[in-house]
């Protein structure tokens, strides 16, 4: 045999290849599983124990926390029930300044009606120049020489009092009240002075009281009017001279309107009555 075939036996040797032999997994015991099932319940109870310490800290917080809330909620029940007593008050109090209003309304009506009845008798001589060293005597002879100009027959019993309201300055033409003896006599000098206008070029002036200088000054002959109803005049004129309404008077002391000669007549009694009128026209 030769080299050769020997080299040629050797390499068809064949190689066994290695083994790979896996591990057989050990079985799980009964100790395996208690010492388990031990560490769970450790872990367990840790876990417990650090929630329990958790709690603990928390729980004083929390106390806190309610006992806040509690305060909180007391304070609104307080706060709640002092509210519905002060609600209460209001709306007591609401109801007496309601019914107070009312009876100073009353009381103001009775008021009026009781300065009507004073000055029924009276009428106002408006815009008279001032005499120096002026008398009772020299204001009665004025009224009667009116009364003489316009057709009347006015003499002095018929005056009970007479007198002239202070002015603001001493130089001022102011007005002369004439309180005569009955309300007729009182509604015929205004009648009679109301027709001299109408009819007359000449409207009433200082001459028709006897004034020899500022003879041409113009007078104004009207009832007296308490305050109240002079203000309620002033507005009622303001609505008559707007063209809302055509005719504005006084009589026995109240203030009427009257849009034509065929509308109702209206007595004006307030303010607020005007303003109503002013917004509805």
């Amino acid at each position: 045999m030769s080299v050769c075939d020997n080299l040629s036996d050797e390499s068809r040797v064949d190689v066994t290849p290695p083994s790979y032999i896996t591990a057989r997994s050990r079985n799980v015991t009964a100790d395996d599983f208690n010492k388990f099932k031990e560490e769970m319940k450790d872990m367990i109870q840790n876990l417990f124990l650090a929630h329990k310490k958790e709690l603990s800290n928390i729980r004083p917080t929390l106390q806190e926390i309610r006992q806040t809330n509690s305060n909180i909620e007391g304070s609104i029940a307080l706060l709640s029930a002092q509210n519905a007593e002060l609600t209460k008050k209001i709306t007591s109090l609401e109801n007496k300044i309601k019914e107070d209003k009312e009876y100073i309304t009353i009381l103001e009506d009775k008021l009026e009606n009781l300065q009507i009845g004073w000055r029924k008798t009276n009428f106002e001589i408006k815009n008279v120049p001032k005499k120096h060293g002026e008398t009772k005597e020299d204001l009665v002879e004025m009224t009667l020489c009116l009364s003489s100009n316009v057709g009347g027959n006015l003499n002095k019993g018929d005056i009970k009092d007479i007198y002239r309201v202070r002015g603001k300055k001493d130089t001022q033409n102011s007005t002369i009240i004439v309180e005569t003896s009955s309300t007729i006599l009182k509604n015929y000098m205004l009648k009679l002075c109301k027709n001299f206008n109408v009819k007359s070029k000449a409207k009433l002036s200082a001459k028709h009281l006897g004034f020899r200088t500022s003879e041409d000054t113009p007078i104004f002959v009207t009832e007296q009017l308490t305050a109240r109803a002079s203000r309620l005049y002033f507005l009622a004129r303001d609505l008559a001279k707007s063209g809302q309404y055509k005719f504005c008077w006084t009589s026995y002391g109240k203030v009427y309107i009257r849009k034509t000669e065929t509308s109702p007549i209206i007595q004006i009694k307030s303010e607020a009555q005007v303003h109503q009128l002013v917004c509805r026209d």
